[in-house]
């Protein structure tokens, strides 16, 4: 989770930079697609982050022999948390996306 809230908090360091860069000449300013990319990133690493507590459950599981379903059903439920943060992630990236982009072609007309 803190992998993650470091993605999400340079994706808006970079949405900040790109709205304040945006009006001068000569500045070497990100494209905007950096945002949405940085989002799908955030999305990859929860994923991945689910696959390594889903791993690391599942030896525990077989080293402990017999689990009800309920501590299963809750270790499952657990290791979603970084898959929807990451989704979460990429929504509000998505969102500044759409808003740098628009932003940005209502300036170059």
């Amino acid at each position: 989770m803190g992998i993650l809230t470091i993605i999400f908090v340079s994706m808006i360091t970079v949405a900040v930079y790109i709205l304040t860069q945006r009006g001068k000449a000569n500045a070497n300013v990100p494209s905007v697609t950096l945002v949405k990319e940085i989002g799908i990133f955030a999305l990859i690493t929860g994923i991945f982050g689910q696959f390594i507590g889903l791993y690391q459950a599942f030896i525990s599981i077989e080293l402990a022999g017999t689990v009800s379903p309920a501590i299963l059903a809750g270790g499952l439920k657990v290791s979603s948390i970084t898959t929807l943060y990451g989704l979460v992630i990429l929504i509000i990236g998505w969102l500044i996306y759409f808003g740098l982009k628009h932003t940005v072609s209502h300036e170059t007309k």
